[in-house]
């Protein structure tokens, strides 16, 4: 059993007298059992991998007389006050349901490390998740705080562990990128301002239901302190604001693509708006940029910069920061990335797309497409990608595992579009893929790669799926570098 005051366990606590097992050895884990080691808990760390990467951080962790025991399959080790599971980690997964049974306290890396917060000194942090757009959302909102001049980072599931940053980092104000597989176990986390971007079918294999998604997702809400921001074109999200346990007199603040209303951001002939964060708000709007300050310019990446521009005016950001900082941004790699040209046929890396949301959503900012996609479904379905897309499409190649399974959604619902399937399990498909697109393609046409599926069965990780694409496409005859614009027109 837990022992009694765990739940008020914050950096200044004596955690001598505490036995912690952090379960995973990946980023957050390695961070976690590092900060705990040095607050003087007594840490344990468990992994089910034994492979060169763990092997490389137990060493490590060894060295600081931290306890490590990999290829570990076991239950709670015994003697375990608090259980601190990375996102990797199920919430089903027997640990933890063997944990929670026994009324032993579990923690996220979320929990940890809000917990870890220097009183004297804790950042104030905006939150943002959603099924896309999370991480080009979050580094625009770095790139607007730092712009109005805080002192700022993007960290949490963008790769930069939070608990490393509150440990050892000061910051006035941190953007927190939240995948759902992060918020099961947080507890007492209390962002000034969060947004659910999105929601659509996702993780259904780690959380076992869409509904089950939908409510982690949820947990974004709680106990925001000024501004829960939500989606006006997914109600979702709406439905999430209303039913979310908040802080007293946070506000519910929307970013829509069309005309905003009261307490609302959004855009007016190409003008992006705020009609929330400004005195007498039901008169007037303030200009907060113009669409042409978003790159790449696409109506998915204007959402991701008004959701952006809407926790940092809560966070009392002026509007020409937020103009600056859209300007200054740098979108990251792999989405909707302009990779060149090759006799007019224009190739774009969305490689990021890794759901069939995320692959609909870039679908509709190009017309006429050759759509590259496939990998490991994740159990999902396509047929309303199809639907939705069929009238854009000239053609589609077709890789990886669970290929069938979108060839099938082509052949209900696009049967007169071309289909090409590259069987091929290997790195190297990608030139063969391209090879095939170019067969399909028309001068003017877009090639798509926006897969809709994980890249786990044939590549490393999406990025090197992208870069594979990306070394393809390069590798044709008359291939033209993109101009220094790139992105969507």
């Amino acid at each position: 059993m837990s022992r009694p005051g765990a739940e008020g366990l914050v950096r200044r606590s004596d955690w001598s007298a505490w036995s912690v097992t952090v379960v995973g050895i990946g980023i957050a884990g390695f961070a976690c059992a590092d900060a705990l080691m040095q607050l003087g808990a007594q840490v344990t760390v468990v992994d089910a991998g034994d492979g060169e990467r763990q092997q490389e951080k137990a060493r490590i962790l060894r060295t600081l007389e931290v306890e490590v025991l990999l290829g570990y399959t076991g239950g709670v080790p015994q003697g375990t006050d608090i259980l601190v599971v990375s996102p990797g980690l199920p919430p089903h997964s027997p640990i933890i349901v063997e944990a929670l049974a026994a009324g032993i306290p579990v923690w996220g890396e979320l929990e940890l490390a809000w917990r870890l917060r220097d009183p004297d000194t804790a950042a104030a942090w905006l939150c943002v998740t959603g099924t896309n757009g999370k991480t080009t959302t979050t580094l625009m909102l770095e790139s607007i705080l730092r712009t109005a001049g805080y002192r700022t980072c993007a960290a949490g599931n963008i790769g930069t562990s939070l608990v490393d940053v509150v440990m050892h980092d000061p910051m006035d104000v941190i953007a927190v990128e939240i995948g759902a597989p992060q918020l099961p176990f947080v507890h007492t986390m209390s962002p000034v301002a969060s947004v659910c971007l999105n929601i659509a079918d996702d993780h259904i294999d780690h959380f076992g239901s869409f509904d089950a998604y939908v409510a982690a997702k949820a947990r974004v809400y709680e106990r925001t302190q000024e501004a829960a921001v939500y989606n006006v074109a997914d109600e979702r999200t709406l439905r999430m604001v209303e039913e979310a346990d908040v802080v007293e007199g946070c506000r519910a603040i929307g970013f829509t693509l069309g005309v905003p209303d009261i307490s609302m951001v959004g855009v007016v002939e190409d003008i992006l708006v705020d009609r929330a964060f400004v005195e007498e708000r039901a008169e007037r709007a303030q200009e907060l940029g113009s669409i042409r300050d978003v790159h790449p310019l696409a109506p998915h990446n204007v959402a991701n910069a008004l959701a952006a521009a809407a926790l940092a005016r809560a966070f009392g950001v002026p509007p020409t920061a937020v103009r600056d900082g859209l300007r200054a941004f740098t979108p990251a790699a792999h989405r909707i990335a302009d990779v060149g040209s090759v006799e007019g046929v224009r190739f774009v890396d969305d490689s990021k797309a890794t759901n069939a949301h995320a692959a609909q959503t870039s679908l509709q900012s190009y017309d006429p497409i050759v759509w590259i996609a496939g990998g490991m479904a994740k159990g999902q379905e396509f047929d309303d990608l199809v639907t939705a897309s069929v009238d854009r499409l000239r053609g589609v190649v077709l890789l990886g595992v669970d290929r069938g399974i979108i060839a099938e959604a082509l052949g209900r619902h696009a049967p007169d579009v071309p289909v090409i399937e590259v069987a091929s399990p290997d790195t190297g498909a990608m030139a063969e893929v391209v090879s095939a697109a170019m067969t399909m393609a028309r001068p003017g046409d877009t090639v798509l790669l926006a897969p809709g599926c994980a890249s786990w069965d044939m590549f490393e990780n999406y990025t090197e799926r992208g870069r594979l694409f990306a070394e393809a496409v390069a590798a044709q005859p008359g291939f033209q570098a993109p101009d220094s614009t790139g992105g969507a027109e």
